[in-house]
């Protein structure tokens, strides 16, 4: 038996309903912290660039953790892994709440809680899907995985901002971690390991990154995926209160969180069945390209409740449809075995520019008033990642293999 399609421990369709509901429910909290930047900026005293850094170290924290996450699952074991995360992800939501300043803010909101996120993320879920799937169709069930973890975006958008409005922000957060343990028990689901073929050592970290990272494609996959960071956390983190700057109430931008997350599921499902019949890297380049021309449209166009639900119409059908594709090539140029790892790499990358995005996000509107600057720079960056993405050749890398030390 290879690591390419290995029995799970439990039926298949409870494995992915048990994922899925996983990957909802993590994605859905971290999403909805966005719609407490105004009340906890002023009930607290912080500045937009010291909750947007607080937000930043989170991402950065989940981008440092994820390769890591991946490596412990691959090695020990998905179950154990995202019961951990959990465990840790709520224990930084709920030190949220108590948080009385901007140092104390991103110690939880930032590193606890950004590390608890890279340790139960979608990303070990898809490591649990990628040993039980044939490869032939992981990317239409990463497609699965990935517009689950919209739906949780979609759902808990407007429960998160009904908690803020009827209890306060702080027993907002306090019910968010409740959700969170959720999670706990759901992961027994998806318990057990990747196996290396009989009498295949296991590579270490490093040479395991070594191996990948002189894969040229792989390269250019991971450079380009900083982008999608980039684009989702400043939209994510910022876009409610650009909303609100623009005239429009707090539920516009709680709404339009929602709209990208419904719509995802559309995108997410989409990009993983077309994954499996087209070439990948061209779908992800016109995904690139596709964000520069609706955040372009959007600028040009005043900003009206119509305007602010049609292009999170067009983002979310954008937003996460390249995770399964991402995943999808990186499975396929080194297999099942090291997929934890290697996607973790690469939302390294992704998770550094979504530091970058949300706290510059931030920082520019702290400077200038206006989020304008970054919202151009978004635009650029969409059409340098388009690029990066074409030249990616479709095809198996050579196998990693254990070298002498």
């Amino acid at each position: 038996m290879t690591a390419s399609a290995l029995r799970p421990a439990v039926p298949l369709l409870v494995l992915i309903i048990a994922g899925c509901i996983i990957a909802a429910i993590g994605n859905g909290v971290r999403t909805s912290f966005g719609l407490f930047t105004l009340p906890m900026t002023a009930d607290l005293g912080l500045s937009r660039e010291g909750w947007g850094m607080a937000m930043a170290i989170q991402n950065l924290a989940w981008g440092v953790a994820q390769p890591f996450a991946g490596a412990y699952a691959d090695r020990v074991g998905t179950a154990r892994t995202i019961a951990l995360g959990a465990a840790i992800y709520a224990l930084g939501v709920l030190g949220m709440a108590f948080s009385p300043d901007a140092g104390i803010m991103t110690l939880t909101a930032g590193v606890v809680t950004g590390t608890g996120i890279a340790i139960c993320s979608f990303s070990v879920v898809m490591a649990a899907f990628g040993r039980a799937v044939p490869v032939e169709k992981r990317s239409m069930i990463f497609g699965v995985a990935t517009a689950a973890s919209s739906f949780g975006q979609f759902a808990f958008a407007p429960i998160s901002q009904g908690f803020i409005n009827a209890f306060g922000w702080q027993s907002a957060l306090l019910y968010l971690a409740m959700a969170l343990l959720l999670i706990i028990p759901l992961s027994y689901a998806l318990r057990g390991r990747t196996e290396n073929p009989t009498g295949q050592a296991d590579l270490p970290f490093m040479q395991t990154l070594a191996q990948a990272w002189g894969h040229g494609s792989y390269r250019l996959l991971v450079i380009g995926f900083f982008v999608c960071g980039f684009h989702l956390a400043f939209i994510n983190v910022h876009m409610p209160a650009y909303l609100v700057q623009c005239g429009l109430s707090p539920a516009v931008g709680s709404w339009a969180i929602a709209v990208i997350g419904l719509f995802n599921i559309v995108g997410s499902l989409l990009a993983g069945y077309l994954g499996g019949r087209l070439p990948k890297q061209l779908l992800l380049a016109t995904i690139y390209f596709s964000r520069a021309v609706a955040i372009g449209l959007f600028l040009i166009f005043p900003v009206s409740e119509l305007t602010a639900y049609t292009f999170a119409a067009a983002m979310g059908v954008l937003w996460l449809s390249t995770v399964p594709l991402t995943a999808g090539l990186v499975g396929l140029f080194f297999g099942a075995r090291y997929l934890g790892m290697l996607y973790g790499i690469a939302f390294f990358s992704h998770q550094l520019g979504s530091f970058v995005g949300v706290w510059l996000g931030g920082y520019v509107f702290d400077l200038t008033g206006s989020y304008s600057l970054v919202w151009y720079l978004g635009i650029l960056l969409g059409l340098a990642s388009a690029a990066l993405h074409l030249p990616i050749n479709e095809r198996a890398a050579p196998p990693l293999v254990l070298k002498p030390a």
